[in-house]
């Protein structure tokens, strides 16, 4: 039987010098390590105290909302510091790693045998389930709830993503385990979105999934996509995401009968000397990638993440638990251009054919920046964010109703088959520089508030 195949046309692919090449450095596992409360949708509360003793498994962090959904440690370890902002606002838990990692001993359980509500239990007391991804309001999965369908998207669209065939190519045996494990949890399908010309085996192959074929530019990558296209969210219906990294992490679980969370991150952007993949774990800061890696006679900025929806972090950063992705891009702050918007730009990417340069749009490779390139202003309908967004929405209408927190403009108009990463296109391109991801993410916030 043929795949199913989602073709769109609506969206926009943004070529960036810097795409990682497929080339994997193994780092060593750091000496310190940092969990970051903000990396996952929780509301966070302490299992630990400073001077702790941790094995890789043990829990750090509990949701306040429910305390079955933990956040473990990917190392074993002391706690040296739990570091505080406003209002004691927990910013960071401070882990000094030890030489050799001991892990935290679970349950065995038969994984051919075993119920949803086993499966459930381990990937809870692991930290799994942390990785579990709900809509509408693109939460932490309740596990009190089953999924209408289960969506894995194989193909990130985004600029200089990763590949994902290159991070799975060795771990076939895990990404398979993973799915397996995963189609246990919904009575429903479990759509695994594959990019339209691949033949990777691991992927068009698998078993327990319907294989989906993406077709088209950005954000054709997006689940968001395929839950518009194969199984449309109406009010009251539950939607499971789970990332391809979330599905090695519950395979190798499975496997070991211990957590592993170790990732390859591809470094990648035009002020990366060698783009290429890292071999790291969660926690670990990203100064050995960068090291003698990049171009640093520029004021540089770090992204966990792409250029369109990643998070700043400092040099001492590190990456988000989700992120499979650092980009470096100049800040362009030390730029002074003369007459500005009034030259002709030979070498600016242009959407709305204010350049000329948009007649090169398939020859040239610009180099991007962090500049906003002009102020806020007024709400302007042109439709220009028809233009990148592939979903049967009036993307316009629908931010003017988060904006205003209508909730019932929000219903009727989608707010439950979007989250904030679908709207990047909308922002990249929007002429009134509106924050279009936070100004979402406040909507859909204050929606699972007043609904729940």
């Amino acid at each position: 039987m043929m795949a199913k195949r989602i073709q769109t046309k609506k969206g926009l692919d943004i070529a960036i010098e810097g795409k990682p090449k497929l080339n994997t450095v193994e780092l060593p596992i750091p000496d310190i390590i940092k969990i970051i409360p903000d990396h996952y949708p929780i509301i966070p509360k302490l299992s630990v105290r400073v001077g702790d003793k941790l094995e890789a498994g043990s829990a750090v962090l509990f949701d306040k909302n429910n305390p079955d959904i933990l956040v473990t440690s990917p190392v074993s370890g002391e706690v040296l510091a739990i570091n505080r902002g406003e209002r004691r606002k927990i910013l960071d838990i401070t882990i000094a790693v030890d030489k050799t990692i001991s892990y935290k001993s679970f349950d065995s359980i038969d994984w051919k045998k075993a119920t949803a509500d086993n499966i459930k239990t381990a990937l809870l007391e692991s930290g799994m389930w942390t990785y579990i991804k709900q809509r509408p309001y693109d939460c932490v999965a309740n596990p009190a709830l089953t999924p209408k369908a289960i969506f894995i998207s194989t193909y990130d669209s985004a600029p200089l993503a990763p590949s994902y065939e290159y991070i799975v190519k060795e771990e076939a045996v895990a990404f398979q385990k993973g799915v397996d494990i995963i189609a246990k949890l919904t009575a429903g399908k479990v759509y695994l979105g594959v990019k339209a010309n691949s033949d990777c085996n691991i992927f068009t192959e698998a078993k327990n999934v319907e294989v989906v074929r993406l077709d088209g530019p950005h954000p054709v990558g997006n689940p968001s996509v395929m839950i518009q296209q194969l199984e449309p969210m109406n009010k009251g219906n539950i939607m499971w995401t789970i990332s391809l990294q979330a599905v090695l992490f519950i395979g190798r679980f499975a496997t070991t009968g211990s957590v592993n969370f170790t990732k390859k991150v591809a470094l990648s952007g035009p002020e990366v000397r060698m783009p290429q993949y890292y071999q790291t774990i969660v926690g670990a800061g990203i100064e050995d990638m960068i090291k003698d890696n990049v171009f640093d006679e520029k004021h540089l900025r770090y992204i966990s993440g792409n250029v369109l929806t990643g998070t700043k972090i400092a040099l001492d950063g590190c990456v988000a638990a989700a992120d499979n992705q650092v980009t470096v891009i100049a800040e362009g702050d030390e730029v002074h251009e003369m007459i500005g918007w009034g030259m002709p730009r030979f070498n600016k990417f242009s959407v709305s054919r204010s350049y000329f340069s948009w007649l090169l749009r398939n020859k040239i490779t610009p180099k991007f920046d962090a500049r906003i390139m002009g102020g806020k202003r007024a709400i302007i309908m042109s439709g220009e964010y028809d233009n990148v967004f592939p979903f049967d929405i009036f993307p316009e209408y629908l931010i003017k109703a988060m904006i205003t927190k209508d909730i019932d403009r929000m219903e009727v108009l989608g707010i439950y088959e979007v989250i904030p990463e679908d709207f990047a296109l909308c922002e990249f391109v929007c002429t009134s520089k509106l924050e279009i991801q936070k100004i979402a993410q406040e909507a859909i916030d204050y929606m699972r508030q007043e609904m729940e």
